[in-house]
């Protein structure tokens, strides 16, 4: 099967449709690529996309996230240690610790690419929001799609949102806009933005705490 066998729907919305099991999982369990441009993610997010991606861990499966600067505290602390080839991130045993093991060992082997984008214009007032995501899969179809902030759609977080959807045998044109403007990002080619591998940005003291760290302080 691929996502061209998928029934799909040219826009999901909250009121009429389970954006996760109607569009999400479909989509990432028929792909063995996904593209995400959005403000942020967590690590659980991260780690259930490669669980998610179709052969994503035996096969030639990548993921590639560009996202913004700000991260939870506790999850930048681990990111920093996986991209670090010289830390062993997890200890000991236990599903948490296997999945750590799981997702630094894909990292490095960069099936998993992250890249930051951090606005450095006047023109841009705030922090880097793009909602970008694209599907492909082993037959090179592709289904492009815009309009949520929730990364892996999860269902803990579920917001009132709208997803529009294109697909390569649909709406071609609509598909290669958001291929090209994702291409033009990850290869740091987009006005009022400066893209930077995570490491870098890691290194250089690029990336910030989100608010978050002060809830987590307290509680």
């Amino acid at each position: 099967m691929g996502l061209k066998n998928l029934t799909l729907k040219q826009q999901y919305r909250t009121d009429r449709d389970d954006l996760v099991t109607d569009f999400f999982i479909p989509c990432l369990s028929n792909s063995i690529e996904y593209d995400r441009a959005v403000e942020y993610v967590t690590l659980k997010s991260i780690s259930t996309l490669s669980l998610g991606l179709q052969n994503f861990v035996q096969n030639d499966g990548k993921i590639r996230l560009i996202t913004g600067h700000r991260y939870k505290s506790a999850d930048l602390n681990v990111l920093s240690k996986i991209f670090n080839k010289k830390s062993k991130v997890a200890n000991g045993s236990g599903i948490k610790n296997s999945k750590l093991d799981l997702l630094q060992n894909l990292i490095q082997k960069n099936k998993i690419l992250i890249k930051i984008a951090i606005p450095n214009s006047e023109h841009v007032d705030g922090t880097f929001s793009e909602k970008i995501g694209i599907f492909r899969d082993e037959k090179n179809d592709m289904v492009a799609y815009t309009g949520t902030s929730n990364e892996t759609f999860n269902t803990e977080n579920r917001n009132f949102e709208s997803v529009d959807v294109f697909t390569s045998w649909n709406n071609k044109s609509r598909v290669d806009i958001k291929i090209s403007d994702f291409e033009n990002l990850w290869n740091n080619e987009t006005k009022y933005v400066q893209v930077y591998d995570f490491a870098y940005a890691n290194q250089n003291n690029l990336l910030k705490y989100d608010s978050q760290w002060a809830i987590d302080t307290i509680s």
